[in-house]
């Protein structure tokens, strides 16, 4: 099993290596890829040191899984060529992921969807994927109609440089901005770029993407997307109107019997989810419970992930378990 990665040294490279590695996911062949100002560097891996090296090597290495974290462009010009020679990309960009030919997956939702012939496979947005995890079984027992959703996402979704801002400024250091303006003790209602319609990139992938995992056009979700100063993980505050009523005691069952879901969510505890808690783990995980006594049918909750794990590296790292296991690699 050769396995590529690309975009080893990003903030999510370097997670996928981790993941990879606490898995103990089957590689006999590791291919460390990044930009060229990078090849030649070296990277440990399994506490072996791995030489760097740059696309063309890599395709030419012809690996079985090819896993990108290395940007839209990149996996746009690149992943096809991996395809081209065999390899099944598993890529974590914006670049595929409503391409109607290509499958966007969450594997305890719809990896079984999965076929030999699908060469590259979109990763979710971050986002998105700890939404639907939290989402999938209420819906399959409820029907979604709508759910609108903030966000509250950590400057780690952005990358290494707005870590770096956020770092300078509690420091009360000078330094390069990844934002227009200070991120600490502040939010910004504006993550990725604006579109004609007003909302941002991120907020339309929101929108969008559910529809597509869930393969269901007849649920509509309205997302506002804040960037606030927390180093890692994501929040979401979720409302979700459904076409059937709910017990909330069930729609606790329902979700603690989720494979990669925990509730946390007792008010007299003071139990609920926190990035602090969710830090450096798997799960997704849903508290503030609570009916919307507002309207009917309509559920209120607070969703909680590390963006980089379940959010983008290890999502990425089941899917590829997922083909091993199948022998569609």
């Amino acid at each position: 099993m050769k396995v590529a990665v690309v975009g080893a040294t990003g903030m999510v490279g370097e997670v996928m290596l981790k993941v990879l590695a606490e898995r103990n996911f089957p590689i006999t062949e590791l291919l460390l890829v990044a930009s060229e100002r990078s090849v030649g560097k070296k990277l440990a891996y399994k506490g072996e040191e791995h030489t760097i090296i740059g696309l063309a090597d890599a395709v030419a290495a012809k690996p079985n899984i090819a896993i990108f974290s290395a940007g839209g462009d990149t996996s746009l010009e690149w992943a096809p060529k991996f395809a081209e020679v065999g390899a099944t990309v598993i890529d974590n960009s914006s670049a595929w992921r409503m391409d109607p030919t290509k499958k966007l997956v969450v594997p305890e939702i719809n990896a079984s969807q999965l076929i030999a012939e699908d060469k590259i496979i979109a990763n979710p947005n971050c986002s998105t994927i700890q939404l639907v995890m939290a989402l999938n079984p209420l819906h399959q027992k409820y029907q979604m109609k709508r759910v609108v959703i903030s966000t509250y996402q950590s400057v780690s979704g952005t990358g290494v440089k707005a870590v770096k801002q956020l770092e300078n400024e509690m420091a009360g250091v000078q330094g390069e901005m990844a934002y227009p303006y200070p991120i600490n003790r502040n939010a910004l209602p504006h993550c990725d770029v604006f579109l004609e319609n007003g909302y941002t990139k991120e907020e339309m992938k929101l929108a969008r993407e559910p529809q597509k995992i869930l393969d269901d056009r007849k649920f509509s979700v309205s997302a506002t997307a804040v960037r606030i100063p927390t180093a890692g993980g994501h929040s979401e505050s979720v409302n979700v109107e459904f076409q059937k009523d709910f017990d909330l005691s069930e729609v606790r069952k329902l979700l603690s019997e989720t494979p990669g879901v925990t509730v946390q969510d007792n008010p007299d505890t003071n139990t609920y989810p926190m990035p602090i808690y969710a830090h450096d783990k798997d799960d997704v995980f849903v508290g503030r419970i609570r009916r919307d006594e507002t309207q009917p049918n309509t559920l209120n909750m607070w969703i909680v992930s590390d963006n980089l794990r379940k959010g983008a590296a290890t999502n990425a790292v089941q899917i590829a378990e997922y083909l091993v296991d199948h022998k569609l690699v």
